[in-house]
């Protein structure tokens, strides 16, 4: 299924479209603040499987990612959040980053991992924030990558449809993309680690 969502105008039909099929472990394909991902229902373990094994993915150690829509949802799955962290995360959010932080018992068993970490991302998008707001929960996140040896990631929609139509469930086209990704910061050790370059600029 396409359908075509303007962040600058959320049609609300629509994304419960999306959220009913996400509920029923449906996978999409979605815009972000910078490259289009892959997500679904973090709560379905079915769907979860699924995409890695679209993207190629160990599930059982591959580092997956969580679309929050605030800080407020990210800490119902990381620990206890210190003033040092939260304020980085404010002055962030919503924006171009992916969070490393350490994980509580609410992430779902097949985003553990041995160092007991999660990637959050709260973007500047209103598309994905919708979806997320709709469902009630995080959906999984992890990039959209393209076959090109130029372009890392796909950035036309028309492209992205094209290839990927018999093989999710939904794509939501807001237009064309970025080819850069998010920038990854870990924030388990104290100080701010950039794992990652991205289009974030880090404050």
């Amino acid at each position: 299924m396409l359908l075509r969502i303007s962040p600058g105008n959320i049609e609300w039909r629509k994304i419960q479209q999306v959220v009913d099929i996400l509920k029923n472990g449906g996978i999409i394909i979605y815009p972000t603040d910078t490259i289009y991902g892959l997500g679904c229902d973090i709560n379905n373990q079915k769907a979860v499987e699924r995409i890695c094994r679209l993207r190629n993915l160990d599930y059982k150690t591959a580092n997956l990612s969580f679309i929050c829509k605030d800080i407020g949802q990210i800490s119902q799955y990381t620990k206890a959040l210190d003033n040092p962290t939260f304020k980085t995360l404010k002055r962030n959010l919503p924006g171009a980053f992916t969070f490393i932080l350490p994980s509580n018992n609410e992430v779902p068993k097949l985003f553990k991992n041995k160092k007991r970490t999660i990637g959050v991302r709260v973007p500047d998008h209103a598309v994905p924030l919708a979806i997320v707001e709709e469902l009630g929960r995080p959906i999984l996140t992890t990039s959209l990558r393209s076959d090109d040896k130029i372009l890392e990631y796909f950035t036309d929609p028309q492209q992205i449809y094209e290839d990927f139509k018999d093989k999710v469930d939904v794509f939501i086209d807001s237009g064309y993309g970025s080819n850069m990704p998010s920038t990854v910061i870990n924030l388990t050790s104290g100080e701010p680690e950039i794992i990652r370059e991205g289009l974030g600029e880090f404050q």
